[in-house]
């Protein structure tokens, strides 16, 4: 094994808005250490280490909820997603990916719930036939 040089830090992502979580808006009161390590570990550490875009966290966060059959969650990391710069189109593409992968049962579920919350070609063109 040879000595390598230790690889560059990756450049920070300046141009991104920084992620703020709401546990503590939406469980703080029931659930008060879950509501802190959400927004203070997962959404102030996790979602804002420079090493991935928030763009690249949404989608991958999407993925990974879909492939697990986590539906719960999607709603509201779709809206994310969409508010960190991924397409319409990309997320249902990356779920159309990941239902080949983590199984038709979980990849369906998302994808109805992917419609749900973004809207059908219908609901954003009232022209389409």
């Amino acid at each position: 094994m040879t000595d390598q040089p230790r690889q560059p830090s990756p450049p920070s992502q300046p141009d991104q808005p920084r992620q703020v979580g709401g546990g503590r808006a939406s469980l703080g009161d029931f659930a008060p250490k879950l509501a802190e390590l959400t927004d203070d570990v997962l959404f102030a550490d996790v979602w804002n280490r420079p090493e991935l875009s928030a763009r690249d966290r949404s989608l991958i966060t999407v993925a990974v909820l879909a492939a697990g059959g986590h539906t719960g969650q999607l709603p509201f990391h779709l809206g994310r997603a969409l508010e960190n710069g991924v397409r319409r189109d990309e997320l249902i593409e990356a779920i159309t990916h990941v239902t080949l992968y983590a199984g038709w049962p979980n990849g369906m579920a998302a994808m109805a719930v992917a419609k749900d919350a973004l809207g059908s070609d219908r609901d954003e063109d009232p022209t389409a036939s």
